[in-house]
């Protein structure tokens, strides 16, 4: 048996070392004739591309697992099975994000370089995107065909890829250069693309897989469905609050949700709050790559203390998951959702 009340620490080494094992089983796939050079290449790109985030997502598949069985301790098989499926989502995410930071055109990921900036590497990325995607698929077949819930794996991984690359799309076409007119964003606008683009694939999927290995049908489970895309949604309210009004020592990054006229939960609370003067400010300065322009929206969020607004909005969150959490007939499903609760509210980061 193996032990997960041990440090973080602990579990992250575990996790990493499953990566190893999941890498070199890929570079020597048999369905493809390997050459030193696309093995390195390859090797290079997995390396730069996928085990460099927080790797929350993934962590979260063997914490759940372990609340749901509810055991002091999981075999060595379940923990490599519940990792493997926490990375198959750190792939998903590394193949959003290559792609992702092409279409806006980013310059840095996870500080350093976004991976077709890198110098050789360039629109090469986009095959490397596919490759990523591709690669779950294998890591599937590999460990989990001869498993009952084989494919209900394979169909929950498909459909959060529709969702997320779906919810990519509303994202993308709203905010299309020489359209940009304030006046389409709304609260159900934001509410949906962040339940397709990040609340699918970040909140769910996890708990998802957890539930798969622990022998639950999906089916049953919706109002477990309900809570996560409701917790992702509040996680990305938080971004949008923390993007403007975070400490960017303390959040990696420089916040450009309003020189890039992001659909934010700021601007469109804004935009409901405010009034005739300062919506024709928002209207004038949002989405100009200008910290003069960037500053009069700024102060505009500060005349209508969305800071204020925020965390009123925080705690009715925290109570109203709180609450739906609770109404849960089984403990091992509260104590999974609650974990997750836990890591998210009033995060700084």
């Amino acid at each position: 048996m193996s032990n997960l009340n041990g440090s973080t620490a602990d579990l992250r080494s575990v996790f990493l070392g499953v990566y190893s094992s999941l890498k070199s089983e890929l570079l020597n796939d048999p369905a493809f004739e390997w050459t030193e050079g696309s093995r390195q290449w390859v090797e290079r790109m997995l390396d730069y591309n996928v085990p460099g985030g927080k790797l929350n997502r993934g962590l979260s598949v063997i914490d759940s697992y372990n609340l749901l069985k509810d055991r002091k301790g999981l075999t060595e098989e379940e923990v490599f099975l519940a990792s493997a499926l926490g990375w198959c989502i750190e792939w998903l995410q590394a193949y959003f994000l290559v792609l992702d930071d092409i279409m806006d055109n980013s310059h840095t990921r996870r500080g350093q370089p976004c991976w077709f900036r890198v110098p050789k590497v360039g629109m090469i990325a986009v095959n490397d995107g596919i490759l990523l995607r591709n690669h779950i698929p294998r890591i599937l077949k590999k460990h989990f065909r001869e498993k009952p819930y084989y494919v209900d794996l394979l169909d929950l991984f498909n459909e959060v890829e529709f969702q997320t690359a779906s919810g990519q799309m509303i994202d993308l076409i709203t905010t299309i250069e020489g359209e940009k007119d304030l006046t389409k964003y709304s609260l159900p606008l934001h509410r949906r693309i962040v339940q397709y683009k990040t609340a699918y694939y970040s909140f769910y999927l996890p708990v998802a897989c957890a539930l798969l290995m622990a022998g639950e049908n999906l089916d049953k489970h919706v109002p477990v469905k309900d809570v996560l895309i409701d917790m992702g949604i509040y996680f990305q309210v938080q971004d949008d609050y923390l993007d403007c009004f975070g400490e960017p020592e303390k959040i990696g990054k420089i916040g450009t949700d309003i020189e890039d006229f992001k659909c934010s939960w700021l601007v469109v609370k804004a935009l409901e709050l405010c009034n005739e003067e300062q919506k024709k400010i928002l209207h004038e300065h949002y989405g100009k790559d200008d910290p003069a322009h960037v500053a009069k929206v700024k102060a505009v969020y500060n005349e209508l203390n969305l800071q204020g607004v925020f965390a009123e909005y925080e705690s009715q969150s925290y109570e109203r998951l709180t609450n739906a959490i609770e109404a849960h007939p089984s403990k091992a499903v509260q104590a999974v959702l609650k974990s997750f609760l836990g890591k998210i509210y009033k995060r700084q980061k």
